[in-house]
């Protein structure tokens, strides 16, 4: 059980109990895990749209002359790629070691203006590392806590979430291309997500979370919780901090080596020559896809067994949207297509497969 004395709640924390969610700890944070049948939000997302409450997540704003040079050195990928205001990077943030301290995402409002989304279990050990990476620039670092966070993810979602706006509104929010934000007023609108879906994340003051929630409501979007939510980006592909990926692993072994930008050479980021260091030594291991033959459920730090050697299953779940038990799993390198997984003291098939396992509501296998 949580200690509830010490838990944050989100603007959305009543609303969740009216509609009966199953409320648990989640890095401190009363989140919802289901309203229900987890399978069904699942579904309700893959099928049409549904929305979370991500008030969790903390955004971070950084502002001042040298916005873009700090983010140059504190970020593997390279922001001098975002020319265009609103346009949003996925990077992953390392430490010396080349070790992943967290993934997030981060937008170009102007030169001299960025905004960051992190992890919420990942807050304060972020926020010191960026305090103490910053003093020889010259950036202003705000928390954004006046801002909750609601995702609207699903084939539908685009025009439900439109059909809520004022028509001058609806024009610019529809015109958003992919991995793009804009902010209306005061509320953020991005075209960003975490299920493989198209839809948004927008960020709210907090004040107004509540009548937001209400509104997509009533043009039918459905709430759901977080385990709809890691079953939707486990399909998706889409690594999980702390569990696909830590401090102690590199983006090269996580599947995310297309987040690393060498170019230019003369660009000194952080973990930078560890990383080389590494690429040149060539990684032992390297991030899967498993689909499991046979019945039974695919979880994490469960065995896999390979003819190069032993890997591990860093998440694993059984897809709704498939019908079979999906995984990723940190393997040897030159593990071929087929390999076995320790189920209950019982060595499973499985096959290995390049994620994603499903997008837009399709299978990729």
């Amino acid at each position: 059980m949580s200690n509830t004395s010490t838990s944050q709640y989100t603007p959305l924390y009543q609303q969740h109990r009216l509609a009966g969610a199953k409320m648990v700890d989640f890095a401190g944070w009363e989140m919802p895990i289901n309203y229900g049948s987890q399978v069904k939000e699942h579904h309700q997302v893959r099928k049409d749209a549904g929305m979370f409450d991500v008030s969790h997540m903390v955004v971070v704003d950084f502002k001042g002359k040298d916005s873009k040079a700090f983010l140059q050195y504190l970020l593997a990928n390279d922001v001098d790629k975002l020319k265009q205001k609103g346009k949003a990077l996925y990077s992953c943030m390392l430490n010396e070691e080349a070790g992943i301290i967290d993934d997030l995402i981060v937008y170009y409002l102007s030169d001299n203006f960025y905004r960051m989304v992190i992890n919420a279990a990942t807050r304060e050990n972020d926020l010191a590392w960026i305090k103490n990476k910053i003093s020889a620039f010259e950036v202003q670092l705000q928390e954004r806590d006046d801002l909750a966070m609601i995702a609207v993810q699903g084939p539908n979602a685009r025009e439900k979430l439109l059909s809520t706006l004022d028509k001058t509104s609806a024009i610019t929010v529809s015109a958003l291309k992919p991995f793009f934000g804009v902010q209306l007023d005061n509320i953020f609108y991005a075209r960003t997500g975490y299920t493989g879906e198209d839809g948004f994340e927008i960020l709210v003051p907090k004040q107004e979370a509540v009548p937001l929630w209400k509104a997509l409501l009533e043009v039918g979007i459905e709430p759901a919780g977080l385990g709809a939510r890691d079953t939707l980006r486990l399909e998706a592909g889409m690594n999980l901090y702390g569990t696909d990926m830590d401090s102690s692993t590199s983006p090269l072994v996580s599947a995310l080596k297309w987040t690393v930008a060498l170019e230019p050479k003369q660009r000194n980021f952080l973990g930078r020559k560890a990383l080389e260091a590494e690429i040149d030594a060539k990684p032992a291991s390297k991030m899967v896809g498993l689909v499991l033959e046979e019945k039974g459920v695919l979880r994490s730090h469960q065995t896999v067994v390979t003819e190069s050697g032993l890997g591990e299953i860093t998440s694993g779940t059984f897809s709704p949207t498939l019908g079979v038990s999906i995984a990723l799993a940190r393997v040897p390198v030159d593990t071929n297509e087929h390999c076995f997984v320790e189920i209950r003291n019982k060595k499973m098939k499985a096959r290995v497969v390049q994620p994603p396992f499903v997008r837009h509501g399709k299978s990729c296998l």
